[in-house]
């Protein structure tokens, strides 16, 4: 293969998970379902929030707000993968390509940023009670999740900016179902010295710092538990964080196994796999997660399926 000029568009394969067609039609109806279940689960869990007026607080803002980018995260990849798999022509162009890689990489160091501003506001729930309204007021909050948005488009930007000056070759096939930063650089034809640099030293900077963030927050946690007399009253600190801990682990554990392998193991299906974790069984679990924990937010969505069911009666 040689590199295209300027004048000619390279355009992109996504092989996706296998190129067998009696598995298409279970690969589409499997994803189909997904996407159904994760846009329906996190829109509930923005509309209980909205609706409660008990749920107008710091943890419930931030879980809204990570909901709300589980929407967005998984409707950059899904839908996208469901037209390729009802057409022969997997191909896709290099613009389509790049603004899906910019928006894939910008809800998943927005989800990173999210899940560290909800351990910061754990932390303080748990080793400043007394002071938590004045900490976490709404300004505060807001200014946490406006500099999220900041940060993360921007950064983003910077990796895609980098990804323009590449060289690409005609119909290079992408062994993933979308487009993805690591993917791209690795299949350019030009030197990317530059961005796998750029792209490790982001990683190590967007997602190690968030995720030693994390950890310092609840290594205190721990400690301020710790120190209460009562069994009963450790159950509950700790009780406020399980949910948090259990899409924290899902989260950064898938994302860690896709960015450290190896170029050498990726395959069409171990790729795919692996981003699926966070690009798409992340997103589908988080609601269950976060209801099925929470009375709170078993409680609210038990009275707005019960409004909106009493309306429906009255119509």
């Amino acid at each position: 293969m040689k590199a295209e000029n300027d004048a000619n568009i390279s355009t992109f394969i996504l092989l996706g998970f296998s190129e067998e067609p009696e598995l298409q039609p279970l690969i589409f109806g499997l994803f189909l379902s997904i996407y159904m279940i994760t846009i329906f689960g996190n829109l509930l869990i923005i509309l209980a929030v909205i609706s409660d007026p008990h749920l107008h607080t710091p943890m419930y803002f931030f879980l809204s707000n990570l909901s709300f980018v589980d929407i967005c995260f998984i409707s950059t990849t899904i839908p996208h993968m469901l037209v390729n798999l009802q057409r022969e022509n997997k191909a896709t162009s290099y613009e389509g390509c790049i603004t899906q890689m910019y928006f894939v990489s910008v809800f998943t160091v927005l989800d990173n940023f999210l899940l560290t501003v909800m351990a910061y506001d754990r932390f303080v729930a748990i080793c400043h009670p007394l002071h938590y309204t004045v900490i976490m007021n709404p300004g505060l909050c807001g200014l946490l999740v406006l500099g999220s948005w900041f940060l993360s488009s921007l950064a983003c930007l910077l990796q895609n900016l980098l990804v323009l000056r590449l060289s690409f070759c005609t119909d290079l096939e992408i062994p993933n179902f979308f487009c993805e930063l690591k993917l791209i650089v690795q299949v350019a034809c030009s030197d990317a010295f530059v961005n796998n640099v750029v792209m490790y030293f982001s990683v190590l900077l967007l997602v190690g710092g968030p995720l030693a963030g994390i950890l310092y927050s609840y290594s205190k946690i721990v400690s301020s538990v710790g120190r209460i007399a009562s069994v009963q009253g450790k159950l509950k600190a700790f009780s406020t964080c399980a949910s948090h801990l259990s899409v924290v682990s899902l989260f950064y554990c898938s994302c860690l196994v896709v960015f450290l392998s190896p170029a050498t193991t990726h395959s069409s299906q171990s790729s795919s796999t692996a981003s699926a974790m966070y690009t798409v069984v992340a997103p589908m679990l988080n609601p269950f997660i976060y209801s099925l924990r929470n009375r709170d937010i078993k409680r609210a969505l038990k009275a707005f399926l019960l409004k909106g069911t009493t309306k429906g009666h009255l119509f």
